[in-house]
């Protein structure tokens, strides 16, 4: 397979200082795809100042043109290897041939660059206040508030869904006139090497404006967090390393965007019809071996259809096939490394020892001699204060959970450290709107309802995270607020 191996620091595509190359793993064979450059703290150091100088010596902040042309550019050369790229992302992510048609890949790359693109001539940069004289001395003044770029951002993106991520990152942030320093997943590499090398030589987007410096050291990318010449930090990944993020941040005051952990729910509310396809559709968090954030794995459903329930999810997840991702009919591919196969593993386990009922799965499949898999697994008679109702798996694993009424369904929805997102089913749709109210969650589908799209606002509720991804929430969040006065004439 064709790759980029090397990192994009100030416009030029580049080894690490070390010349060490980590290997890329294929988690599906278990072979080495290949390798990526390793990059260094030092690395680091000269993407982030080459991002300060472009922002700081440049007119890319205040050139709109030149950032739309940019954007554009690389979303034309994206579409024109898209088919490469599908394939990247397949072999180093293991995820299904199936979901590169649609949040993989497909979907996002439809708009993720262009939304942004379209909304820099669009965008409320100014506003005005009325004219007042403050302190009453007989001197009004006009009053103008200014939205501007926050600076260089330092991003860190993870490895489950790794070009949107990346897309509804770099789409916002140069949009809104920033420079950018990011550090992908070193389990998946290669997506953020290309978009480097596409940029470095497709794109009239400066030197420095975006730098891609990879490493297998995680620690690599605490540069970010405490560096002075980074305004702001943007990370998607686990709300444990968030709080890390977080915490490192402080040193320097940088504000934060978080998009965290989710333990989110798939709300069956009581009634009398036929309740079938929606909990089937709970089946699908096995999708792409259930590593999304915002895949709902606690099932709620009345104790009144709990039963039938349990049966019918059962049937719907053991037709769920599983193996090996470029196959098209396969839903489910492998975890993304050993390390995740045993997390998940380590979970079922804790499951069956607090007492929950394993309904289907909960091992390694026998026919899968290599990769890194996980039987799609049901849990039932799953108390929310279970682990395994508590905790992100990150695997294909759902957990059934009884209720009573609407008032114990919006309880133990709401009993969680996460709120990110959640899928919500009734016959009444003003009966289901009113829950949804009163669900503490940052996204909620009802009845089916998609509610993803570049201009729709993304992001959680308490430890899920803080601030949005896209809408016009995800392109603010990278703007500072300056406000002006001058004497009104």
């Amino acid at each position: 397979m064709a790759h980029e191996s090397r990192m994009l620091i100030d416009g030029k595509l580049v080894d690490s200082e070390t010349g060490r190359t980590f290997d890329n793993i294929n988690p599906a064979t278990e072979e080495v795809l290949g390798s990526t450059a390793d990059g260094t703290r030092a690395d680091m150091e000269r993407a982030v100042a080459a991002a300060r100088h472009a922002f700081d010596n440049t007119d890319w902040s205040r050139n709109g043109e030149l950032r739309a042309t940019g954007l554009r550019q690389l979303q034309a050369a994206l579409e024109a290897e898209r088919e490469e790229v599908r394939a990247e992302l397949i072999a180093e992510a293991g995820c299904p041939l199936l979901s590169t048609y649609g949040p993989q890949l497909d979907v996002p790359l439809k708009e993720a660059l262009t939304w942004p693109a379209d909304m820099i001539g669009q965008f409320p940069w100014k506003r005005s206040l009325p004219d007042k004289d403050a302190f009453g001395i007989g001197a009004p003044a006009r009053r103008e508030v200014w939205k501007e770029p926050v600076g260089v951002v330092g991003v860190i993106t993870p490895w489950n869904f790794p070009v949107e991520i990346i897309l509804n990152k770099i789409g916002p942030i140069l949009a809104m006139g920033n420079t950018m320093v990011l550090k992908p997943a070193p389990d998946t590499p290669w997506n953020a090497t290309r978009i480097g090398r596409i940029i470095a030589e497709q794109t009239d987007i400066p030197p420095g404006v975006i730098n891609i410096v990879t490493s297998s050291d995680h620690l690599v990318g605490e540069v970010l967090s405490t560096s002075p010449l980074v305004d702001m930090v943007a990370f998607t990944g686990s709300t444990a390393t968030g709080r890390r993020i977080m915490t490192a941040a402080a040193q320097t005051i940088k504000p934060t965007f978080l998009e965290l952990g989710g333990k989110s729910v798939y709300l069956i509310l009581e009634d009398d019809g036929d309740i079938s396809a929606a909990v089937g559709g709970s089946a699908f968090i096995s999708m792409h071996a259930g590593q999304g954030c915002a895949m709902p794995t606690r099932l709620l459903v009345p104790h009144s259809r709990y039963a039938e329930a349990v049966e019918i999810v059962k049937v719907a997840m053991e037709r769920n096939r599983y193996g090996d991702p470029t196959d098209p009919s396969v839903l489910q591919g492998p975890q993304v490394s050993r390390r995740q196969q045993e997390r998940v593993l380590g979970y079922i386990q804790k499951g069956k020892d607090e007492g929950a009922r394993l309904v289907t799965g909960g091992g390694i499949p026998k026919d899968t001699p290599r990769g890194f898999f996980v039987e799609p697994t049901i849990f039932a008679d799953v108390d929310n204060s279970m682990t395994i109702a508590q905790e992100e798996i990150f695997g294909p694993v759902l957990s059934v959970i009884g209720f009573a009424d609407d008032d114990e369904a919006v309880r133990i929805a709401n009993d969680s450290i996460y709120g990110l997102s959640g899928v919500l089913f009734a016959n009444d749709l003003e009966r289901a709107k009113a829950v949804a109210g009163r669900i503490r969650t940052g996204t909620l589908g009802i009845n089916g309802g998609l509610w993803y799209g570049a201009d729709a606002p993304f992001g959680g509720y308490k430890q899920s995270g803080v601030g949005r991804q896209c809408g016009l929430e995800g392109l603010e969040i990278f703007t500072e607020t300056k406000t002006v006065g001058w004497p009104a004439p």
